[in-house]
């Protein structure tokens, strides 16, 4: 019986060149691939979960990962074409054409993958990053796959872009190097509110929301005065969230915004309504002040002007501010001294 099932293995499938495929080499190979993709998915597996125990954007955890993994796989199809009994030499020409076929038919598949290799090790997009990308989607990196990216926006909604489209395409990541960022609030009232009491109002309610980082030289929470509209003055809050917040700009906007409100309401001040003011300039042949006083409506007599007390410009405050040293991208980095001469 042993010797039936050694002639069995030895039974010829076909011959290709001077090499003859056995199905005694075809199961080898199939068996030794199985083992590498084997081995290559359970070592994956336990390097995604130590990195997510340990950080879900551990970067060197992530590379490792990736290469262990395609590199498993890659040495597995060598070797089976090996056992197989296949001369890899023998195959040069043969792989050089099959190269330029896969080449042309699959070029959008080995784009993608390539693309995905740049991302892993260029290092600019991670795990756990929040990116917006040209078009406005917004998400926090999830995997970096062989074919496209995988992320989730705020409403738990999975997006899958094309390694590609992280490459070409313009894209902003809000959360590069675990930094937040600073935000601006629009918010109007109405023309004569008080200035400096918008100001001490808005910055307290601001500073009362839970997520507001607190003062320092570099990052200042502000209310700047940008503009004139319809019977309104135009302020934005300045603002610098933690990062969780920043991941959720909607929220985060919600949120400020409804302290705004709260914060102008109590404090008494007017939110800008739609107005018009009605100038009379002639009542049944009288015009000026004689106008008015036909209408009952004399001119009222106003003080002389005085000179109104400074106010604090956190805008101006913020152009005076010199702007912080940019940190290396290596921070581990020794300095260089400078060559002496």
């Amino acid at each position: 019986m042993l010797n039936g099932f050694e002639d069995f293995t030895h039974i010829t499938l076909f011959r290709l060149g001077a090499s003859a495929v056995t199905v005694g080499g075809v199961g080898a190979s199939l068996l030794l691939l199985f083992l590498f993709m084997a081995g290559a998915w359970l070592i994956g597996t336990t390097l995604k979960r130590v990195r997510m125990r340990t950080q879900p954007g551990n970067a060197a955890l992530y590379i490792s990962e990736k290469v262990l993994s395609y590199g498993l796989v890659v040495i597995g199809l060598i070797a089976g074409l090996s056992t197989l009994g296949i001369d890899l030499t023998s195959l040069a020409v043969f792989a050089g054409g099959l190269g330029i076929g896969l080449g042309l038919g699959l070029q959008g598949i080995i784009k993608e993958f390539v693309s995905g290799l740049t991302l892993v090790f260029d290092r600019a997009v991670q795990i756990g990053d929040y990116v917006e990308m040209h078009d406005g989607t917004r998400g926090i990196v999830q995997e970096i796959g062989p074919r496209a990216t995988r992320v989730r926006n705020n409403d738990n909604v999975y997006l899958l872009i094309p390694n590609s489209k992280l490459i070409e395409n313009t894209m902003i990541n809000w959360t590069r190097r675990g930094e937040t960022r600073r935000i601006h609030v629009p918010f109007q009232v109405a023309i004569g509110a008080d200035k400096e009491k918008v100001r001490e109002c808005v910055l307290a309610a601001a500073r009362d929301v839970p997520f507001t980082l607190p003062d320092t030289d570099q990052h200042r929470t502000q209310v700047w005065l940008v503009g004139y509209g319809d019977s309104a003055l135009k302020f934005e809050l300045i603002v610098w969230p933690t990062l969780e917040a920043v991941k959720r700009p909607k929220a985060m906007n919600a949120a400020y915004t409804w302290a705004i409100d709260d914060a102008l309401r109590g404090a008494g001040i007017e939110i800008p309504y739609p107005q018009r003011d009605i100038r009379v300039r002639a009542f049944f042949g009288a015009e000026g002040d004689d106008a008015l006083e036909a209408l009952n409506m004399r001119p009222a007599v106003h003080a002389p002007p005085t000179a109104p007390a400074p106010s604090v410009n956190d805008a101006a405050d913020d152009l005076l501010r010199p702007d912080p040293e940019p940190e290396p991208e290596n921070p581990t980095a020794p300095p260089v001294e400078p060559r002496r001469a």
